[in-house]
């Protein structure tokens, strides 16, 4: 089994969108009983909230289901994931900060980093404080990046 966890800052708008874009393609290549796929914020903010409505109405235009409630991550969550799959250097930095041990720091990486044709360090950019058309780019970024990785995690590439 192999556990990822998708973090951004509020977990109301870019990591539960990568969580169902994920998720959709789990379980359309038929892995869900091999991948589990959950999001969550650096910060506490949004806690026990649903995705940001301009989020869950990009998904549910693009037919991507989203199943969310707002959690936290905290340093006790690495010991549950393979990978965490940060959206920006500053959520990177958070979680690097409350990573326990090196084993920790190693499993964090930038998701756009698992797209191919995304330049090195490359982000997914918060649409929070945008229009519409950057939640519409947060889901075609994100599902560049999970194909990718995907197909690495399937390969046996992923780190």
């Amino acid at each position: 089994m192999t556990a990822l966890a998708f973090v951004c800052l509020g977990n109301i708008c870019r990591s539960p969108t990568a969580a169902a874009v994920m998720s959709r393609l789990v379980e359309d290549a038929g892995l869900s009983d091999r991948i589990t796929v959950e999001s969550a914020g650096t910060a506490g903010w949004h806690v026990g909230e649903g995705p940001d409505p301009r989020t869950a109405g990009a998904a549910r235009r693009r037919g991507i289901p989203m199943d969310h409630v707002a959690q936290q991550f905290t340093s006790r969550d690495f010991a549950r994931f393979d990978l965490v799959l940060a959206m920006d250097d500053d959520n990177v930095d958070a979680l690097r900060r409350i990573a326990p041990d090196d084993a920790a720091r190693h499993k964090i990486h930038l998701l756009r980093d698992f797209d191919p044709d995304s330049p090195a360090g490359a982000i997914v950019p918060d649409p929070y404080y945008g229009g519409p058309s950057g939640f519409e780019e947060v889901i075609d970024l994100t599902t560049a990046a999970c194909e990718g990785l995907l197909r690495r995690i399937v390969d046996g590439e992923a780190p």
